[in-house]
């Protein structure tokens, strides 16, 4: 299956993928732990509208390792991890971020792409469903790899506040049109 688009909920700590305008997958992530935001060095996880610039790391080992968006060669582990107890692990495969909106996410010092944001893959040590991250969008690693491999380059991305479900919303929508 191919999704059409990305719903990322940072109050609900979920992505949700779409196909066909039905959602068809939906993963806990964990968004930044400073909130919202836009600005270069904030820490924050940029809103609104977002295109997929660049798939990294297909075909590679589950947990792979990742700095500057290349491969290290090493795989993940706990023991790794306890080595290196000051990186921002950047696991399994990256769905690099482009913000569509100039001024706003896109441009100067507010740019996704050149701020580097990604979704990728994150520690087995660490949780998803609430905000930890330094700005990036972290998933599970099973989770990250089942969206990567659903997700095309191109593909839309939205990241919002709303605090109302977007999923259950589109849910009772289509249970209506049949009604």
């Amino acid at each position: 299956m191919r999704l059409d688009w990305l719903h990322i909920s940072i109050p609900h700590q979920r992505v949700t993928g779409f196909s066909a305008g039905e959602p068809v997958c939906s993963y806990d992530v964990s968004t930044a732990l400073h909130g919202a935001g836009e600005t270069e060095g904030s820490g924050c996880t940029p809103r609104g509208h977002h295109r997929v610039r660049a798939r990294i790391g297909e075909g590679l080992p589950v947990r792979s390792v990742f700095v500057g968006r290349r491969p290290t060669g090493e795989v993940w582990s706990l023991e790794l991890a306890q080595r290196y107890p000051r990186r921002d692990w950047i696991l399994t495969r990256i769905l690099w971020l482009c913000g569509e909106e100039r001024g706003f996410n896109r441009g100067g010092q507010r740019d996704s792409q050149r701020r580097y944001i990604y979704l990728h893959g994150t520690g087995d040590d660490q949780p998803t469903g609430q905000p930890l991250s330094h700005g990036c969008i972290r998933l599970g690693n099973d989770d990250m790899l089942a969206l990567f491999d659903m997700t095309p380059a191109g593909c839309a991305v939205f990241i919002d506040e709303t605090e109302a479900d977007p999923v259950s919303r589109l849910l009772s929508q289509s249970s209506e049109t049949l009604s």
